[in-house]
């Protein structure tokens, strides 16, 4: 196999980790938009709250839930910024062995 090949092969499993890596970003950022709708919709209600475990909706302490869901908008959002820069990494070794196919052929 030629050094050509190999670097088309290196680069489809990049554009393949890369998609995988857009769709997990897709995930977190939708739980991310619900838990930050959940936030505004709990400053937004009265002295009880309620919170969904299961099939199950009971009564809960407000600042119980809001800190919950302030912990977990933190992780989304921990967890996104790493797979902003995962992608960033990836689309720079992408564009880094185009580079070099684009700069074989033309030899």
């Amino acid at each position: 196999m030629d050094k050509k090949t190999q670097k088309i092969q290196e680069m489809q499993i990049l554009e393949q980790s890369m998609q995988q890596v857009l769709m997990q970003k897709q995930a977190f950022q939708m739980e991310l938009s619900e838990t930050e709708a959940a936030l505004k919709e709990l400053d937004n209600s009265g002295d009880e709250a309620y919170k969904v475990i299961g099939q199950l909706m009971l009564k809960s302490d407000k600042k119980v839930i809001k800190e919950e869901l302030e912990n977990k908008h933190k992780l989304l959002k921990t967890r996104a910024d790493a797979l902003d820069k995962q992608e960033e990494e990836f689309s720079k070794k992408l564009e880094k062995i185009r580079d070099e196919v684009i700069g074989n052929d033309k030899e």
